[in-house]
């Protein structure tokens, strides 16, 4: 059954007093009152999006998250090419509703693993398919997924267009517009980055971190459509 809340000891210890990373942010459920109220423990957070200037947020060079915490840095450039990152820089990573808008997620986590130290956690966010207008479509394999990475599928990629198109509930998506704006919209993905290239759920989610390097330490369901995900890396 789905939560209010996520219980601060499942990703405290990641996170209080830490360095991390933050792909897409800044995230409501992160903040005080909502299901992950972690802003307030961070020690440290950059953050790192595709442009400065997004759907959801005009980004500035200083990533100010929390009105408590002094601003983090702000990283332009794909969340799945953290070129300008050396190897074990943080020591934990957040994402929330941000891994479902990459065409290869399987590259985006290589990469978050990447640049978390061994120690490091991963705490992701995913809409739960059911819960939002991607319920009539079906959970991703993890295999597909991992099938894209073999064939570097790139974040121009429309592959899902046709099938988004068709089940994509507009009723619940009021600022998609009407279906011809939203097929705009979804064909110029490239620079909104607004389709939902994959859907997840509890189980596909789960299987995918694991078999791209992750130790599942804890899954929530948060109201009112959270995946609440704690990995650690592997080796770690």
């Amino acid at each position: 059954m789905a939560q209010s809340r996520v219980h601060r000891h499942f990703y405290l210890p990641y996170v209080l007093n830490k360095k991390g990373l933050e792909i897409g942010g800044p995230s409501e459920v992160f903040r005080r009152r909502q299901p992950l109220d972690l802003y307030r423990s961070v020690g440290e957070l950059d953050n790192c999006n595709f442009s400065r200037s997004t759907v959801w947020a005009e980004q500035q060079d200083d990533y100010a998250f929390d009105a408590g915490k002094d601003p983090g840095k702000s990283i332009f450039c794909d969340g799945s090419e953290l070129v300008s990152v050396e190897d074990g820089t943080y020591d934990f990573l957040l994402s929330s509703h941000n891994l479902e808008h990459f065409a290869n997620p399987v590259k985006a986590l290589k990469e978050w693993k990447r640049v978390i130290r061994p120690s490091g956690a991963l705490i992701l966010v995913l809409p739960d398919y059911k819960r939002t207008f991607d319920h009539r479509r079906e959970p991703t394999s993890a295999d597909h997924m991992l099938e894209d990475f073999e064939r570097n599928i790139g974040e121009d990629d429309l592959t899902h267009v046709p099938e988004i198109l068709e089940k994509h509930d507009l009723s619940m998506d009021p600022a998609a517009g009407s279906l011809e704006q939203f097929r705009q919209r979804s064909l110029g993905n490239f620079s909104n980055r607004c389709l939902h290239h994959h859907v997840f759920d509890r189980r596909n989610s789960s299987e995918l971190l694991q078999r791209t390097g992750f130790n599942v330490r804890c899954v929530y369901l948060g109201l009112p459509c959270h995946i609440c995900i704690v990995a650690t890396p592997a080796n770690g």
